[in-house]
């Protein structure tokens, strides 16, 4: 079992910057990727980045790109979600998800690759 908890979300104006940061407990060992998902009242649970854990790499939805930076530390088994030049269309709720398994018939940034999930930070930009 792996519990996560999110924490970060804010409220922020156009073109600022927030830091999510997602810290999982449990068992982690086993850990071998870890994404960030986002989803409003407008829009369907949207995979923005994932990184996997043990060689770090690191994959961004378009809509993100140049924009958002995943990264983890692993000593303190929490990923972070760095967002700059926030737009109104970033709001939405934001949910850490992990899998112990590997993604073997879902692309990574696919909820359904995911087991589990956090409760969600709310992330508010306002032009």
């Amino acid at each position: 079992q792996v519990q996560l908890m999110e924490s970060g979300g804010g409220s922020v104006q156009a073109g600022g910057s927030l830091r999510l940061s997602c810290a999982a407990s449990g068992d982690t060992g086993s850990l071998k990727y870890m994404g960030w998902f986002r989803q409003s009242l407008e829009k369907e649970r949207e995979g923005v980045a994932a990184i996997f854990v043990r060689s770090g790499s690191t994959y961004y939805a378009d809509s993100v790109k140049g924009r958002f930076i995943i990264s983890q530390d692993n000593a303190k088994n929490t990923v972070y979600l760095q967002m700059n030049s926030l737009k109104p269309e970033d709001a939405a709720m934001y949910y850490c998800a992990t899998s112990t398994a590997w993604p073997t018939n879902f692309g990574i940034l696919n909820a359904l690759g995911y087991k589990y999930w956090g409760q969600g930070t709310q992330v508010t930009v306002s032009s």
